[in-house]
């Protein structure tokens, strides 16, 4: 949790939601277990007011430095306050199609 903990604190830091949910998704992958590699992030702020998707990505991106080339991938879920009361949540992520190179072998 080394990871998911300072990806989380510099979300925090960086545009102080009103909700956060920073979830390990990596056991859906074909990783290693214990892998902090794919997260979904469900971020609620006030920052987001009057953004497209796309900028209010940028600021998340922007927020996380240099950690994002820890990480192989983030689903982002950015909401304002007035969305996410609206929505009351985030989708499900799809399942994995990758498989993994050992999978494919032989």
């Amino acid at each position: 949790m080394v990871i998911q903990n300072e990806l989380k604190q510099k979300i925090v830091d960086g545009l102080s939601p009103a909700h956060l949910e920073l979830v390990n998704e990596s056991y859906m992958h074909s990783v290693p277990e214990g892998s902090e590699s794919h997260f979904k992030a469900v971020i609620v702020s006030d920052q987001f007011a009057g953004k497209r998707p796309v900028q209010q990505h940028q600021l998340v991106y922007a927020a996380l430095g240099d950690s994002m080339g820890k990480i192989h991938a983030l689903a982002l879920h950015t909401y304002t306050q007035d969305e996410w009361q609206e929505k009351q949540g985030a989708p499900d992520s799809p399942d994995c199609l990758g498989g993994s190179k050992a999978d494919k072998a032989g």
